[in-house]
């Protein structure tokens, strides 16, 4: 017979086995970085998918909120996400247990100063993001704070309110140690980098040739080097992580770009749309010496927004034109818009990314103008481009060529804000109005379902190991196969 000491030792040992591999799972499981359109909106593991929003036995919790149009951020076994109390006017930093949904902690912002929005946005408009032992929340209200995964506040970076009367809504990003966060406004454009430990900053780009966008930076890693690529005004660039500098850019995008980029097969490909960007209805301004000339009532030499002409195209855009905010238009505020307006181009196209300097006529491998995008960034899964503009047409492009394969309409009439996302064969889609759209993809695609949750929906739904998390305008559900 063994020593009874021997015997619990033996019986014992699985079950520490067990254990550690458990930790290690859940350790590596923490550990993976998680942040908006980390992958490219691609869902990726072998488990299925719904297919069908509208069978009951698929939702396995919903959980009601405050609002806010923040993405989900989904990692191990926690979800976090940013929220606004428009009767108390609190923004908060949430977060929810994966299984159940119940609420684990909710963090107040340390600001009395809330941002102007467009009438659809909401000062909760970024995204978290997750290191695995931090979580990084941005309000253009405040800045960035970084909790740990309790909710204790580790540090602060106060940086807004911004000249903008639409708000920030460019989320952060994670790369190497580094919270990497664009913020593209009518003045004071920059690209930062802050240590994701101290909160210190490490580098800060400005960018003075940027006006107001909403796109969220990308990583593009080449194997011997890691970009960010931002997608703004007029211009994809893409910059150095380590030090911050610009290394290469392609001009020819809108005026104002809020997709985000997809990086896919080591190419990037970017949709996107803002009124007056098209060939065939092009906005333009005249001259500001025979604007001056014509409009000068005063005679002070600026042209004030009461001496615009009615229809002007100028006039629902003063605010984001009168940098100085002085209420008049000088002449270096008329002319660089007028630049701008000129420059603009609507446009989806794929880009080899790298290069030096202006690599336009170089690297742009195909390009596509029509039914594009507004605000939803596109997706590229298994070789076709998927996108959705307002109103619910779907185009399908060959990714590879720019081809045109399909266009039709989604069941999801209206506005689209939500990004695409696809995985398990499928494509999801999410109107403004609360209807989620299921796509069976490839080259004809065909709809396969679609459910109207009845709740304004803004946010892009996430994916990740077999579970689907839908957000409304009033509540986080969670959907599995």
């Amino acid at each position: 017979m063994q020593p009874a000491s021997t015997s619990r030792r033996l019986t014992a040992a699985p079950w520490i086995i067990s254990w550690v591999i458990l930790v290690s799972l859940q350790s590596a499981w923490a550990d993976s970085p998680a942040y908006f359109r980390r992958d490219s909106g691609l869902i990726g593991g072998k488990h299925p998918l719904p297919g069908d929003f509208s069978a009951s036995e698929s939702q396995q919790w919903r959980t009601p909120l405050a609002a806010g149009i923040s993405t989900p951020c989904v990692t191990g076994d926690a979800i976090f996400l940013t929220t606004w109390d428009e009767e108390q006017r609190e923004l908060a930093t949430v977060a929810l247990d994966r299984e159940t949904g119940k609420l684990r902690w909710r963090n107040v912002v340390p600001t009395s100063r809330i941002e102007p929005v467009h009438a659809v946005g909401s000062p909760a408009s970024s995204s978290p993001a997750c290191d695995g032992k931090r979580v990084f929340a941005f309000f253009g209200s405040y800045g960035l704070l970084c909790y740990d995964l309790d909710g204790k506040l580790l540090w602060k970076k106060e940086m807004g309110p911004f000249q903008d009367e639409f708000g920030a809504s460019s989320s952060p990003i994670l790369a190497e140690d580094l919270v990497i966060l664009n913020e593209d406004h009518d003045v004071n454009s920059f690209l930062v980098a802050i240590d994701q430990q101290t909160g210190n900053t490490v580098w800060k780009t400005a960018r003075p040739e940027a006006t107001r966008s909403y796109s969220t930076p990308v990583i593009w890693d080449d194997g011997d080097r890691k970009q960010i690529v931002v997608a703004g005004s007029l211009q994809l660039a893409g910059y150095d992580l380590a030090t911050g500098k610009k290394q290469w850019w392609v001009n020819r995008l809108s005026r104002i770009v809020d997709p985000t980029p997809n990086v896919v097969d080591g190419l990037v490909y970017i949709a996107t749309w803002t009124p007056g960007g098209d060939r065939t209805d092009r906005i333009s301004m005249e001259p500001y010496a025979e604007a001056l000339a014509n409009l000068d009532e005063n005679q002070d030499g600026r042209i004030g927004k009461n001496e615009l002409p009615e229809g002007s195209p100028v006039i629902p855009r003063f605010f984001r034109v009168d940098l100085d905010q002085d209420g008049a238009l000088n002449r270096a505020e008329w002319e660089r818009h007028a630049r701008v307006f000129e420059r603009a181009q609507n446009v989806a196209m794929a880009v080899q990314p790298g290069g030096q300097g202006d690599v336009t006529a170089t690297h742009v491998k195909w390009a596509y103008q029509r039914a594009l995008p507004t605000v939803p960034s596109s997706v590229v899964y298994q070789g076709v481009m998927y996108m959705v503009k307002d109103s619910g047409i779907i185009t399908s492009l060959d990714a590879t060529t720019g081809k045109l394969l399909k266009q039709g309409r989604s069941r999801g009439p209206g506005n689209y804000y939500a990004s695409l996302v696809a995985g398990d064969g499928k494509v999801y889609l999410a109107s403004e109005r609360g209807v989620l759209t299921v796509l069976q993809a490839g080259p004809e695609w065909e709809i396969l379902s679609s459910h109207d949750f009845g709740e304004r929906i803004m946010a892009t739904p996430v994916a990740d190991k077999g579970q689907m998390f839908v957000r409304t305008d009033e509540a986080l559900y969670c959907f599995s196969q």
